[in-house]
């Protein structure tokens, strides 16, 4: 049976008021009756022309719209792509024009009343999807006879209905889980946002704070003196000469290290080519390896006048023995206090001064020793080993603090980001971040993880490959037939998910694919055909790209 739903008008009047009209010609839908009303004349619906009611329905296509031939297929020919050309008897004497009526209205008594194109009429074919009850075959052409259907249509197609509501409603209620599981989620990153905001304030005062106290506590500790290991000048050049020499040391354990594995090496190949020298037959006159040998016979007489090395192992291991009071350099002889300071000086004047004051002026003096120093009085601990644990301890609480704040400013960046990002109508994709829908298709495995990136994986075991990361949202216009099992996009404006810079194509550019949204009881990944190179088009239903279907209890905005 054929079918063309482009010209499949539902009724605008109830069947009761249809039922009621009588005296329509045959073939006149219910939004055209008022021009079929009984009178001894008829007035062309689209042209001012004035023919006989006895004309109406008599298989002459008398009107210029077709109007005069609402049950009949005598009109059947105009088109407004005809070319023009003359007609006899037509009053605009040509086929290049448009019909008024849709087509044949058929009833469908117990089902939905739809028109039925022109050329369908009386053309020996039962169209039972347009016309369940057959009456566009009155005239039994070639003894075809349709019988009424509309009672089993009608009620198959009220169940499909059904089960087209029901799913309709259970996807709604889905999306509208979605859609709080979203706003939590969202509700989560704001409360996040808030969080770090007022933590990273926090630690704007802590490091504000700690970097003061910093400061002050580096600035007191300049003026004390740390005695330390190896005061004075000799006493840091001991130090500097103890540490060269173990240095020395390590480095000469490492060359004799290196030495013995290239002796070995050595030995190997003066094997090899001793063993060449032995066994190749001089009669054979091969001139790479007679100058080979020839090389090595110079190689050992030369080696064997080689002037045998004065130094022995036992002589380097006896270098490379630990210092101490028995070998190398006893540094405990020269390790003494050679030299006071010239901040000693001003450290000791504490001890000239009488007791019941030393407590007193000890702040006054610490003061007084910093101002020398930071004038170039003084030097800044010359003999210092390094700074003071209340430096040291200072400076690491300020840098704990700057690494904690660049981590949770960092943290905080992300998290705003994320609330910015379009998760599409009322953030509802963010309850899908992260989850993943999948389908065997031909031999590949396709799969589409929400608001990441595509995927084509092969069967055979040859590896994944990026079909695009998420970039965006856009709308676009569907215009598909509606598929007997719902899965398909139909027609109007949809979500297309935009998946950008895929893994590049052999001699081509890189991959990219856009993922059509339907609405859908669950996530369910319909199709995926390639629409040109390396472009590719997924079909997904699921129920995010459901509309919000408003509560048949609820009054609208006219109604109140």
């Amino acid at each position: 049976m054929r079918r063309i739903d482009a010209l499949v008008l539902l009724s605008a009047f109830s069947h009761s008021k249809l039922a009621a009209a009588k005296g329509l010609p045959r073939g006149v839908g219910p939004e055209f009756a008022r021009f079929y009303e009984t009178k001894p004349t008829f007035t062309c619906i689209g042209a001012q022309v004035t023919i006989s009611s006895s004309q109406i329905n008599d298989n002459s296509c008398d009107c210029p719209d077709g109007s005069d031939e609402p049950g009949t297929a005598a009109c059947a020919y105009l088109d407004r792509l005809s070319p023009e050309q003359p007609l006899p008897r037509s009053v605009t004497g040509t086929t290049n024009t448009t019909n008024t009526l849709p087509g044949f209205w058929c009833n469908n008594k117990g089902h939905i009343g739809s028109y039925v194109p022109f050329m369908y009429v009386n053309d020996g074919v039962c169209d039972y999807d347009l016309c369940c009850d057959g009456s566009e075959e009155f005239a039994h052409v070639g003894g075809v006879k349709c019988e009424n259907r509309c009672a089993a249509i009608g009620k198959e197609w009220r169940r499909v209905e059904e089960e087209k509501r029901q799913s309709k409603e259970r996807s709604t209620a889905r999306r509208s889980a979605l859609v709080k599981e979203a706003g939590d989620l969202r509700a989560v990153v704001e409360g996040r946002i808030t969080t770090l905001k007022k933590e990273i304030q926090q630690l704007e005062e802590r490091k504000g704070e700690l970097q003061k106290k910093y400061e002050e506590v580096e600035r007191s500790e300049r003026g004390k003196v740390v005695q330390t290991e190896g005061q004075g000048k000799l006493g840091i050049l001991l130090g500097l000469a103890k540490k060269r020499v173990a240095e020395l040391r390590s480095t000469l354990d490492k060359v004799m290290d290196q030495r013995d594995d290239l002796q070995d090496k050595v030995d190997q190949l003066e094997e090899i080519l001793k063993a060449l020298k032995e066994e190749y037959n001089p009669n054979f006159n091969d001139e790479g390896v007679k100058a080979a040998v020839k090389s090595y016979e110079d190689y050992a007489a030369s080696a064997d006048s080689d002037k045998k090395s004065d130094i022995t192992d036992a002589d380097i291991l006896d270098v490379m023995k630990e210092d101490g009071e028995t070998s190398g350099i006893n540094w405990a002889e020269f390790e003494e206090d050679d030299a006071s300071s010239d901040t000693d000086i001003v450290y000791n004047l504490e001890a000239y001064l009488p007791g019941f004051l030393r407590d007193y002026l000890h702040d006054k003096l610490n003061l007084l020793r910093i101002w020398m120093i930071e004038n170039g009085i003084l030097a800044d601990n010359p003999k210092s080993g390094g700074e003071s644990r209340l430096v040291v301890a200072a400076r690491e609480a300020l840098d704990s603090v700057k690494n904690d704040l660049t981590s949770k400013t960092s943290s905080l960046e992300e998290q705003e980001k994320d609330l910015a990002k379009d998760y599409g109508p009322e953030g509802i994709f963010r309850a899908l971040k992260g989850k993943c829908v999948s389908s065997d298709i031909g031999e590949y495995e396709y799969e589409l993880c929400w608001m990441d990136r595509t995927m084509q994986k092969s069967k055979k075991g040859h590896g994944n490959t990026s079909m695009g990361t998420f970039d965006r949202i856009d709308k676009e216009l569907a215009d598909e037939e509606e598929r007997a099992d719902g899965k398909g996009l139909g027609k109007g404006y949809r979500m297309v998910m935009k998946f950008e810079n895929g893994q590049g194509c052999w001699n081509g550019p890189n991959r990219r694919t856009d993922v059509w949204l339907a609405c859908a009881e669950k996530d369910e990944l319909w199709r995926v055909s390639e629409s040109e190179k390396c472009v590719y088009r997924m079909e997904v239903g699921t129920p995010a790209a459901c509309d919000e279907v408003q509560d048949p209890g609820a009054k609208s905005k006219d109604e109140l």
